[in-house]
């Protein structure tokens, strides 16, 4: 497999881009952007080891590099998320401490 493009991949190329092209916001778009890392990976892999087969060798380790990044990226936007989720986690403990505190006060 070489580095041209199937039909029809473009457009989901820009659509993706598109979509991925906005400010992450929530913990659920940093998930979203690491599936698509991770299958824009298995992707490259599949392109990698279809090459290696056919003995394309500069393809094959073109493929295997992209599908590299990939893997790093995918990641990257996972640990942000699970970063994220404990932040939430964190915050939500103090407010259930807080509330703890308020009513032990109540009490006395």
């Amino acid at each position: 497999m070489t580095s041209e493009q199937t039909p029809g991949s473009q457009a989901d190329t820009s659509s993706t881009e598109e979509h991925f092209a906005e400010e992450f916001e929530s913990i659920g778009d940093h998930h979203r952007m690491a599936a698509h890392h991770f299958s824009a990976a298995a992707k490259h892999h599949l392109a990698a080891a279809a090459a290696d087969d056919e003995g394309l060798d500069d393809a094959a380790a073109h493929h295997a590099f992209l599908a590299y990044r990939h893997q790093l990226n995918g990641v990257q936007y996972a640990e942000i998320a699970v970063m994220d989720s404990e932040t939430l986690e964190d915050d939500q403990d103090d407010l259930d401490d807080d509330t703890e505190d308020d009513a032990s006060i109540t009490k006395d």
